[in-house]
């Protein structure tokens, strides 16, 4: 990195200018792509998904709480897993201090995993999170928005992920996440749902990343984020990796 460019403030500014000017173009198309997201249809949710919560039996419609807006992680953490995914866990350290500024925007954010729920509430404590996090191990919500898959559909190449088959996952459970609408009458609406790099938007951290000198300074690596650690295991070399084969 020493042999960087290394100019005066004056050339300095001029270039800056330059990546200034490509940056606002980059804004302005990302305006239009975030409204053409909110202006794709919606399609009902028909099936009556109950989950084990916290409160006990919660259904989807009753995690969107008092508001019209719910936004749900699909967190990686399989019903034999004895740690969350590592790289899932980062995402909630990030989300976990907005639940209470989506409130106020009329936006529940809930966290769903197949994991039991006594797993998931013991891994939350060890974590120090705070927001709604309920079991969906009894019912096919993960099946049904293509978060988790049977070692048999990935051996044979039929599972999909990211809107395609037969794409190479190393896991049976997969990140995304989705968001609800629930009008008036009751009825809920699934609105949008992302996937693979598409979560890069909802990692906070890759924003403060990219601008610095080396970056995310990923490309050595096995995998992008195989930085990532569990944030109480930073100093351990024996951290458990759902990626891991």
């Amino acid at each position: 990195m020493t042999d960087h460019t290394v100019v005066s403030s004056e050339a300095w500014l001029t270039a800056r200018k330059e990546l200034l000017k490509k940056e606002k173009e980059f804004s302005r198309l990302q305006d239009e792509l975030t409204q053409q997201r909110r202006d794709l249809p919606w399609e009902k949710v028909e099936k009556d998904y109950v989950f084990d919560g916290p409160n006990g039996s919660e259904s989807l419609a009753e995690l969107f709480g008092d508001r019209s807006q719910l936004i749900i992680y699909h967190f990686m953490f399989g019903p034999d897993w004895p740690a969350g995914c590592k790289i899932c866990s980062m995402c909630a350290d990030l989300y976990e201090p907005m639940a209470i500024h989506l409130k106020h925007r009329d936006a529940s954010l809930a966290t769903v995993s197949r994991a039991p729920l006594a797993t998931l509430e013991a891994y939350k404590r060890r974590m120090g999170w705070s927001f709604t996090w309920v079991s969906s191990l009894n019912n096919s919500f993960n099946w049904d928005y293509n978060v988790s898959f049977t070692q048999a559909d990935l051996d044979a190449g039929s599972a999909c992920y990211n809107y395609q088959k037969g794409v190479k996952f190393p896991a049976t459970e997969g990140p995304g996440i989705s968001s609800f609408y629930k009008a008036d009458d009751g009825d809920v609406f699934h609105t949008y749902s992302s996937f693979g790099r598409g979560l890069e938007n909802f990692l906070g951290i890759y924003k403060f990343l990219d601008i610095v000198t080396k970056g995310r300074d990923e490309a050595a690596l096995p995998y992008g984020m195989a930085w990532v650690r569990h944030k109480d295991k930073y100093d351990d070399k024996t951290v458990i990796d759902p990626y891991a084969k």
